[in-house]
């Protein structure tokens, strides 16, 4: 075999090894990952196993649902639906200046621009769940604080995703307006705005079927909503009760989740 043959033949070995050698390395870090967070949190499969009858016992205390019960939580479940509704709305409209700010495409002053996109990532790191209970405390039970708090989730979290796709808008339009003499508010009207308003649609209704999720849970902490009888049935061990709320919660989640999409078809 000539000398250069053998070299290249050497290289391409020692390549593949050191290929191999990196992934091992990587494999063996995310096990060790997974064993370290395990460990964290406790986690035993004997222990698992050893509670698996205690488990079904649970599901067979919940079965059946009571159905008479039902009856009971069109009220709440109303409340849970109008919570969503409102706070995605509220949220979809102080998206605007937000997202606006949040685009460096649009706001040209850095410190206006890092204001802004640090605003959105502090709030985003807050569960909702912690902004209805801080709301709850600061301004009392009910439905009201539960919407405030989907007010906040929202506004957020759509103009977190609607910034990022005005930053990749078509400059061209801009260019067309900014040649013509158009001034700052004309360019956000007729090159700005048609072109970020199907992705903004699409992002509040996305954030809409999230919502109706998020409400369903929002009365454990004394928010508003179907979550309140599901609380209030845990803590009193009905479990056939408990069950009805939650078959009656998926079917909810289930037929927005539909209807949603298929809005979203229509006006995107």
């Amino acid at each position: 075999m000539p000398r250069e043959t053998r070299v290249k033949a050497k290289k391409v070995a020692r390549v593949f090894w050191l290929d191999r050698l990196k992934k091992i390395v990587v494999l063996a870090i995310i096990a060790l990952i997974y064993i370290w967070s395990a460990r964290g949190v406790g986690f035993s499969l004997i222990e698992i196993i050893r509670e698996l009858p205690s488990f079904f016992s649970l599901l067979g205390e919940m079965v059946p649902p009571n159905w008479a019960y039902s009856r009971r939580l069109i009220s709440p479940l109303v409340e849970t639906i109008q919570i969503a509704i409102l706070g995605t709305f509220f949220g979809a409209i102080l998206t605007i200046p937000l997202t606006l700010l949040a685009a460096n495409n649009v706001t040209r002053n850095k410190y206006v621009y890092f204001f802004a996109k640090g605003l959105m990532n502090v709030f985003r790191t807050i569960p909702e769940l912690l902004y209805a209970a801080i709301l709850v405390a600061g301004i009392g039970l009910g439905a009201f604080s539960g919407m405030l708090a989907i007010t906040i989730f929202s506004t957020v979290v759509i103009a977190k995703l609607t910034s990022e796709s005005l930053e990749s808008i078509s400059y061209g339009p801009l260019e067309a307006l900014q040649a013509v003499g158009g001034n700052k508010l004309e360019m956000i009207k007729f090159a700005v705005v048609p072109q970020i308003l199907p992705a903004y649609t699409s992002y509040s209704l996305y954030v809409f079927e999230i919502n109706i999720r998020v409400s369903t849970v929002l009365g454990l902490v004394g928010a508003g909503g179907i979550g309140v009888p599901l609380q209030t049935s845990l803590n009193l061990f009905r479990y056939q009760n408990a069950s009805m709320i939650i078959l009656v919660t998926f079917i909810l989640v289930m037929a927005i989740d539909y209807a949603s999409t298929k809005l979203r078809e229509v006006l995107v």
